[in-house]
């Protein structure tokens, strides 16, 4: 793996390199001619140990689980019983788009469903440091006619449409499935979400035009959480189906559901959460209204505040996201399609300065799930309204106008009429960040990488 010296010149390279390719699909990689030693590296000595606390080894199965909204990418690690436990949760260095699914080709949207990565999918020799394929679009996104593909999880922190991590992170990441692959390992799941999927958060967003779609991937997420087991997916009438099989026949993505069978002991404990959730999210929206956070593009973790000068598109970072409150829509969960309207912008304070650098080197990962951390966060900056006006403008100021429903299977995105597409990264911009990065101190970097 080569040294923290070298990585500011590297990164800066490379990110005029990915610059040039924004207008590709995802995140295209050519790589180099042969197979790079950094692919066989072994999984660090230290994970190796976690993973004999947590009763697993580094043959065991793999399970990846992301989180648009909190930055994050968890790595799960099957047990001697069959049931999965959480190894680590790293921070997500750059993802680009707003919350919501990937539709067509060039939206710079991160894929949001399940999705298998097979060892095809592997790119020991990427341009990126090293990546892998998470298998977009799959039968759910081709039965709803979506386009693109070429999304990764890959490393230098730079994003079009790609799960974006530092390039020790990569490293690491790519170990662990490098080794389930080498145990036996014929296809690891990525459930990929727009935000954790709790009661909190469904009450928060039950006004989005996407909460329709949300609802499925929160089925999904409710087995694996009840079942601490890989959630078996199928599609048909172009929806999800989770934990279920045909009774006879198979799936068909364009075609109506089949009889299904299921195992009853799951069904019911799934559909128990459900309930209790519910009855969460319908108090929730009774004591506050629902909000739709809106991104220039994308986001990073907070802990790479500090890097965020390398990252790509590091304006719209600077930037942050913003809340927008959403009126007049009923609180039953099970009717989020009803009327709202669009009212004031709430600050969210700017994702560059929502952590500050830390004196020391940070962890690169947190070994457990702290839980729900989408709560509000506090006041932004004196200049921050003249930034806040421009996105408020975006949306009539505070002037109301009716969102029309959408259908529950037919998710969406900020469409172009709601939220201007984020300006195209300029050649100036590009070799700023390069510039800034081959003369940066190499301790400056290294604190955020290592």
């Amino acid at each position: 793996m080569s040294s923290s010296r070298d990585f500011p010149v590297r990164l800066g390279l490379v990110a005029m390199a990915a610059a040039a390719a924004l207008s590709l699909a995802g995140c295209e990689d050519t790589g180099f001619d042969s197979i790079s030693a950094r692919a066989n590296a072994p999984v660090p000595k230290e994970t190796v140990a976690l993973m004999t606390e947590k009763g697993t080894t580094p043959s065991a199965p793999v399970l990846i689980r992301t989180y648009k909204k909190e930055s994050e990418l968890e790595v799960w690690k099957m047990k001697a019983d069959g049931k999965y436990a959480l190894l680590k949760t790293y921070p997500v260095c750059r993802w680009s788009g707003q919350l919501g699914p990937k539709t067509r080709e060039g939206d710079r949207q991160v894929p949001e469903g399940f999705y298998s990565i097979t060892p095809a999918q592997m790119k020991p020799n990427s341009a990126y440091y090293l990546a892998f394929n998470v298998g977009y679009p799959n039968a759910y996104d081709r039965a709803l006619g979506r386009d693109g593909g070429s999304i990764m999880v890959h490393g230098i922190c730079s994003s079009a449409g790609c799960f974006s991590m530092t390039d020790p992170q990569i490293g690491e990441i790519y170990a662990l499935v490098r080794d389930g692959f080498s145990g036996g390992q014929r296809e690891i799941q990525m459930q990929s979400y727009p935000f954790r999927m709790t009661a909190e958060n469904m009450a928060k967003y039950r006004a989005d035009p996407n909460i329709g779609f949300w609802k499925q991937l929160k089925e999904g997420s409710d087995n694996f959480e009840v079942t601490k087991q890989q959630v078996a997916v199928g599609v048909c009438s172009k929806r999800y189906v989770f934990n279920a099989e045909p009774v006879a026949g198979r799936f068909d993505p364009y075609g109506p559901c089949p009889q299904l069978k299921q195992d009853e002991s799951v069904r019911s404990q799934v559909a128990a959460k459900a309930a209790r959730d519910d009855v969460k999210v319908a108090e929730l929206a009774a004591q506050a209204k629902p909000i739709r956070t809106l991104y220039v593009d994308g986001g990073q973790h907070p802990q790479f505040a500090s890097l965020s000068a390398f990252a790509s598109r590091p304006e719209a970072l600077a930037r942050g996201p913003v809340d927008v409150v959403i009126e007049d829509v009923k609180t039953k969960f099970a009717s989020d399609d009803g009327k709202a309207r669009r009212t004031r912008v709430s600050p969210v304070v700017q994702m560059a300065k929502a952590a500050p650098a830390p004196a020391a080197a940070a962890p690169a990962v947190k070994l457990a799930d702290a839980g729900d951390v989408t709560g509000s966060v506090g006041g932004a900056s004196a200049k921050e309204p003249d930034r806040l006006a421009m996105i408020t403008g975006w949306f009539g100021g505070k002037k109301t106008e009716p969102v029309a429903a959408v259908a529950a299977q037919e998710p969406l995105v900020p469409q172009f009429a709601d939220v201007p597409t984020p300006p195209q990264r300029a050649d100036a911009s590009v070799k700023s960040a390069a510039a800034t990065a081959a003369t940066a101190g190499p301790a400056a970097v290294a604190q955020i990488v290592r």
